[in-house]
């Protein structure tokens, strides 16, 4: 539930708030440039909570893991399992945004639907890093590090809540390399209506991430399960 309530206040604080003050964007209202960086966001926070917080119980507190390595399953099988999982979590976030943007009547377009398999390939890369994170980590605390150092920085640089343009060309070049800013880019002309003139380039880095970030999981957990 925090997955989607954060960017969901988010979005109505400074949309409706700063969307007052501030003028259009990229040729749309402030309220659907929030909004779309906002759906986006959840997403990624879909990913990341499930992928983090939840496997990890699920890992070292309930020991789940050690009961279906006991089976006729390898790790590989469960790691893909949470991965799977996690980035099937954040669909459940998007489509919960979405009906949200559709009752208030912020987007109603019938590219709404394409959020759907975008936010499966988005919450693959971020249910990845997640992953990675989890692989690592100690306790619980050690996550709030990546909210407060990896996501919410990401954010700030991504587009989220106000657009690359407005960067310096170096930080521009940064984000444009770092994932969140093509899971933006993805999804932000959706709620207008329209397919990003990007999207290939999107979908490639998305991708490119996603599965490299799997294989780090992947090394990450069988180093820590030969301990």
């Amino acid at each position: 539930m925090f997955a989607v309530g954060e960017p969901f206040i988010y979005m109505l604080g400074l949309g409706y708030g700063l969307g007052r003050l501030v003028p259009e964007l990229g040729g749309m209202s402030y309220m659907m440039f929030v909004a779309s960086g906002t759906l986006a966001f959840s997403i990624v926070n879909g990913a990341t909570f499930e992928g983090m917080y939840s496997a990890f119980a699920r890992m070292q507190i309930q020991r789940t893991w050690d009961a279906i390595l006991n089976a006729p399953m390898s790790l590989s099988d469960v790691v893909l399992a949470e991965w799977t999982f996690a980035a099937s979590k954040s669909v459940l976030s998007c489509v919960t945004f979405v009906g949200a943007l559709v009752l208030l009547g912020i987007s109603r377009e019938w590219t709404l639907l394409l959020v759907v398999p975008a936010a499966l390939l988005i919450g693959a890369v971020f249910a990845a890093i997640a992953l990675i994170m989890c692989a690592i980590a100690k306790g619980y605390e050690f996550f709030s590090y990546w909210f407060s150092l990896g996501i919410m920085p990401l954010a700030m640089i991504s587009g989220v809540f106000f657009p690359m343009s407005e960067l310096p060309k170096a930080l521009q070049t940064v984000s444009y390399c770092l994932p969140m800013s093509h899971a933006v880019d993805l999804v932000r002309p959706l709620l207008q209506g329209k397919i990003s003139a990007n999207v290939g380039l999107n979908i490639a880095v998305l991708a490119a991430y996603a599965i490299g970030g799997f294989g780090v999981a992947m090394a990450l957990f069988r180093r820590r399960f030969a301990n």
